[in-house]
């Protein structure tokens, strides 16, 4: 979907910038890694973790900031080389895990055992209870998005699913990847048991796409690689917004690339649900 360049800002956008986020990184032992190197080329960060958080979550306690609508986690992780999250448990979510750079490989508690790289996605119902592990298992850095979401009920039965795009990555489209489990009209290759839509688009410069926000919902997108603009709103690399719906589609355009595993591109990650009145954040 396709659609002119906006030249008009529209105030249904709200930006969260970068550098209001709460950036950890963690003690390598707390996840059962070994000590962090003292030089080692292939890492691109000091620590072996640096997680980006969009709302509180773990030591981060924000009561003003715990979620956006039926978003209850997303975190932007970077994973250095041959390091990783050991076996922990979940419950009552679904997990979305959309990879950006590298490979990540998941291990749970079914049996699962499946590595998938750039655009892919893991998801997960925790359910009534299950236990995983990710890592990082190259020699290259792994970046992911990670967003929990919370579930239409709880006690749901567990389940795992991935979806492999390596090779399904196609520049200037809305990649449609996730819808609720009762929506039959979208054929999506991820099904959530909650009424959200996960997009994702890779432009290239000067490019723009068009996206449906009905009445009554509302959508919280992150810039991933590049910048862009959103309804003429400006979003740097890590920036994101909060959308509420104004009646008119919104637009994605790329106003500046990265060099990337998909050529150079500039990178969204959009999730969209029904309107929740006063989820919007009060305070960073």
């Amino acid at each position: 979907m396709t659609a002119p360049t906006s030249t008009d800002t529209r105030n249904n956008v709200k930006v969260v910038p970068n550098d209001k986020l709460y950036v950890s990184e963690p003690n390598p032992m707390w996840f059962g890694n070994r000590s962090n190197p003292t030089d080692d080329p292939s890492w691109t960060n000091k620590n072996w973790l640096k997680s980006r958080f969009h709302f509180s979550f773990a030591e981060y306690r924000n009561p003003k900031n715990s979620s956006y609508g039926v978003l209850r986690v997303l975190n932007d992780d970077l994973v250095q080389p041959m390091r990783g999250f050991g076996a922990h448990p979940h419950a009552n979510m679904e997990i979305v895990t959309y990879i950006v750079n590298g490979k990540l490989t998941h291990e749970d508690s079914m049996g699962t055992s499946q590595s998938l790289g750039r655009g892919s996605i893991q998801f997960m119902t925790a359910g009534s209870g299950i236990t995983h592990s990710e890592h990082n298992h190259t020699d290259k850095p792994l970046r992911f998005i990670q967003t929990w979401i919370v579930p239409e009920r709880r006690g749901l039965s567990p389940n795992y699913g991935g979806y492999d795009a390596s090779d399904k990555l196609v520049k200037n489209q809305v990649r449609h990847l996730a819808s609720s489990i009762k929506d039959n009209a979208n054929d999506t290759p991820v099904k959530l048991n909650q009424d959200v839509n996960c997009r994702a688009g890779e432009l290239e410069l000067g490019k723009s796409v068009s996206v449906d926000l009905p009445e009554g919902r509302q959508a919280y997108l992150l810039c991933v690689e590049g910048s862009l603009k959103v309804n003429g709103q400006a979003l740097a690399r890590h920036d994101a917004c909060e959308i509420t719906s104004d009646g008119e589609a919104i637009v994605i355009e790329a106003v500046g690339v990265e060099d990337t595993e998909n050529g150079e591109v500039g990178h969204f990650l959009m999730f969209d649900m029904e309107e929740v009145e006063g989820s919007g954040r009060r305070d960073f």
